[in-house]
């Protein structure tokens, strides 16, 4: 058992004096401190700091670090097109296996206990979540020159693996797929009552296009294929008609923000305010770490704020709570992983400490806001997954050498790029 002691505690969006309880994976306990505590393998004193849910990471390409910084300063088409699909074409096994390490390594440092996956070669990353322990919960990228099967294999194989491996069923987007792909994904949400996932109206293009192609928009050709049936909902979401936004609330569809990415790319900026205002679900995701550069919660809580502000033209727009519940347990929920969406018992234990003595933490006169607007990685001192402690103080606790991650991805990234 490890205690978590004399901090802060956030819980839902309130920030009480309560101790934390883990064993095993799980929180067994929130409350005042008792005379009768158990014998514990570790205690943690905060002195002050804050603990509070990992961030879940709810739309990612996390291999695509080999493609960080390379290129930038494109419109989306030309980067997606002329960029990005012809390197991604000599990905391998044992590169992606390579990449994807370093995303993992961001991610703890960054305060991320769970990412939202949208790549290839997943059975890799898949391997590598269970040997460290992170959580993944994949979605396919399907496009019609995919092995549709691959879609139902992946659900029933990932589902069953198990406890760090989920799936959902999903596509990579309109604008690469045709009708009988979609009718069959379609098909597939239908036989097994599941939700469906894919990006969109990521730009204006896109929304335009679908409109050429098939007179309607985006999310209103999918709601009308039965696609969003049994749920799901969309990355990026930033060119929402009202009807689209409608669709999103009666369905009951999560809209995953991306608000660096879209910035970088020039895609837009989400509407934040009418999402807010209609009520629909919110989830956070940084998108891959070749179009923000960065796998930075932090950085994108703060802009979906200041962006929603910018967009509407009134400082008093967005909301720094919503959005950090979105961070939290927005993307949990979304993920379908339930069971990491707050601290409670029963709940994971997928927990992370903030430094609060650090200066950008002080004073404390709002810790919510604090974290939505002064907040960065630089403030996380601990990250732990399912009970186990997996990165504190600077210190990876993974079962490999970082330095060696280091030299591995940097080989491969040059071989890759040689070749291009």
């Amino acid at each position: 058992m490890i205690r978590f002691y004399n901090g802060r505690t956030l819980e839902g969006l309130g920030v009480t004096e309560n101790e934390v309880w883990t064993d095993a994976d799980r929180i067994v306990y929130v409350g005042p401190a008792k005379a009768d505590a158990p014998v514990f393998e570790r205690e943690i004193d905060l002195r002050g700091d804050l603990l509070m849910p990992g961030f879940k990471n709810a739309h990612t390409h996390s291999a695509m670090t080999f493609l960080r910084s390379m290129a930038d300063d494109l419109p989306l088409q030309d980067w997606l097109f002329q960029q990005i699909f012809p390197r991604e074409a000599k990905l391998n096994p044992e590169r992606l296996a390579s990449f994807a390490r370093i995303a993992l390594l961001e991610y703890l440092a960054n305060g991320v206990t769970a990412c939202f996956d949208m790549y290839f070669f997943t059975d890799e990353l898949a391997a590598l979540a269970q040997a460290w322990g992170f959580r993944v919960v994949f979605c396919n990228s399907l496009t019609p020159g995919n092995n549709w099967d691959d879609l139902r294999r992946d659900h029933e194989k990932y589902n069953a693996m198990g406890p760090f491996v989920q799936h959902r069923l999903g596509f990579h987007a309109e604008y690469t797929a045709n009708l009988d792909m979609m009718k069959y994904v379609s098909e597939a949400a239908h036989d097994y009552r599941a939700p469906v996932w894919c990006h969109n109206s990521e730009t204006k293009a896109e929304v335009e296009g679908c409109i050429e192609r098939h007179g309607v928009t985006p999310t209103r050709l999918f709601d009308d294929l039965g696609l969003f049936d049994y749920g799901g909902g969309g990355y990026h979401c930033v060119w929402m008609t009202d009807e689209d936004i409608a669709i999103f609330k009666k369905r009951g569809l999560y809209a995953v923000l991306n608000a660096c990415s879209n910035a970088k790319l020039a895609s837009g900026i989400p509407p934040v305010g009418r999402f807010l205002r209609a009520g629909v679900k919110l989830a956070v995701g940084t998108d891959g770490p070749a179009s923000n550069n960065a796998l930075d919660m932090f950085r994108e809580m703060y802009l979906i704020n200041v962006l929603a502000k910018l967009g509407e033209k009134d400082a008093a727009a967005g909301d720094p709570g919503v959005i950090l519940e979105a961070a939290v347990a927005g993307g949990a929920r979304a993920m379908g992983l339930s069971d990491c969406d707050g601290i409670a018992p029963g709940k994971q234990a997928d927990l992370i400490v903030i430094d609060m003595a650090r200066p950008n933490m002080q004073p404390v006169h709002n810790v919510v806001k604090n974290l939505v607007y002064s907040g960065n990685p630089g403030n996380v001192k601990l990250t732990m997954i399912a009970g186990r402690v997996r990165y504190e103080n600077g210190a990876f606790f993974v079962g490999e050498d970082i330095e060696t991650i280091y030299r591995d991805a940097e080989r491969h990234t040059r071989a890759l790029m040689a070749e291009v």
